[in-house]
């Protein structure tokens, strides 16, 4: 598609983007990150990945084994 578009067309898109990208808020890193790390904490006792899945309650429990004969 950009091969398509004259270089003057491609100019005015760049410029559009940068203009929405100025106008986003900035946050700290220092806070953001933060405000991350005890959101993830507050979350730890109900994520599957860490505590896991009760064997009853896993879609994708093997229902059976393979034997062999």
């Amino acid at each position: 598609m950009a091969r398509d578009l004259t270089d003057k067309e491609l100019v005015k898109m760049e410029l559009e983007q940068l203009q929405k990208e100025v106008k986003t808020e900035r946050m700290l890193v220092s806070k953001t990150a933060k405000e991350l790390v005890e959101y993830m904490e507050s979350q730890a006792a109900e994520d599957p990945l860490l505590k896991g899945v009760p064997e009853d309650k896993n879609p994708y429990k093997e229902k059976g084994g393979c034997t062999i004969t």
